[in-house]
C-alpha cells in the first residue's frame, strides 16, 4: 500500500470503523512509522501531535483496536481502517468519539450478540434454550412473529408494530445464524438485485 505522507507534512488522517456495526469510531493521525507499527502488530497505532509520539490506542486503558482491514483512498492520502474496539473507543467512555443519538448498525451489533451466545453459550438464556429445541423452533417462532408483525400494522398502535418488528427481526438474525448466514448475505443479495 503506498500512502502519501508527504501531502500532510508527514500525517494522514485515519478514520476507525467498527468492521461490525460500521460506525465511524474516531479520527486519528498516522506517520509512515505509526502505520507500519500497525500493520506489523494488528493494533491501531497513532501519531500523536499533542504527545509528539507514537501512541498506541488502548496502551493505557486497554481499550485497544484490532485491525480487520485497511483501505486507502483514491488520492492514497487518507487511511480507513476497519478494526474490532475492545472496550469503548472515546476515551470519555463512549462507544464513538462522536456523539449520536443511538447507534444507527445496532443490527450488526445485535448479530455480534447472537454470536457470542453460539460461542459461548449461557446456560438459561433464551437463544441457549431455543438452540436445543433445534432449527424447526426457530424457524416457526419467524413465522410466529412474522404473522403478529402483520397483526400489529393492521389493528395496533405504533408501538405495538415496532415491538414486534423488533421481535421478528432478532428472530430472523437469530434462524439466519442457526443457517450459518449473516445480515451481510442478506445485505449483499438486496444490493445486488438493486442493479
Amino acid at each position: 500500500m503506498k500512502i502519501e505522507f508527504d501531502k500532510g507534512d508527514g500525517l494522514v488522517p485515519v478514520v476507525i470503523q467498527d468492521d461490525q456495526t460500521l460506525e465511524v469510531l474516531m479520527l486519528g493521525y498516522m506517520n509512515a512509522e505509526a502505520f507500519e507499527k500497525t500493520q506489523k502488530e494488528g493494533k491501531v497505532t497513532f501519531y500523536s501531535r499533542s504527545k509528539n509520539r507514537l501512541w498506541t490506542k488502548g496502551e493505557e486503558s486497554g481499550n485497544f483496536l484490532f485491525v480487520k482491514s485497511i483501505h486507502i483512498d483514491c488520492d492514497n492520502d487518507t487511511v480507513l481502517i476497519k478494526a474490532n474496539p475492545i472496550g469503548p473507543t472515546c476515551h470519555t467512555g463512549n462507544r464513538s468519539c462522536f456523539k449520536t443519538d443511538y447507534n444507527q448498525n445496532f443490527i450488526f451489533e445485535l448479530e455480534s450478540i447472537i454470536n457470542d451466545r453460539y460461542e459461548n453459550p449461557v446456560e438459561g438464556s433464551y437463544i441457549n434454550k431455543m438452540r436445543k429445541k433445534g432449527l424447526n423452533k426457530i424457524a416457526q417462532k419467524v413465522g410466529e412473529e412474522g404473522v403478529e408483525t402483520v397483526i400489529a400494522a393492521l389493528a395496533e398502535t405504533k408501538e405495538d408494530l415496532i415491538g414486534e418488528a423488533s421481535d421478528l427481526v432478532f428472530h430472523l438474525l437469530f434462524l439466519l445464524k442457526e443457517k450459518g448466514l449473516t445480515i451481510q448475505d442478506i445485505a449483499k443479495n438486496l444490493e445486488e438485485r438493486h442493479k
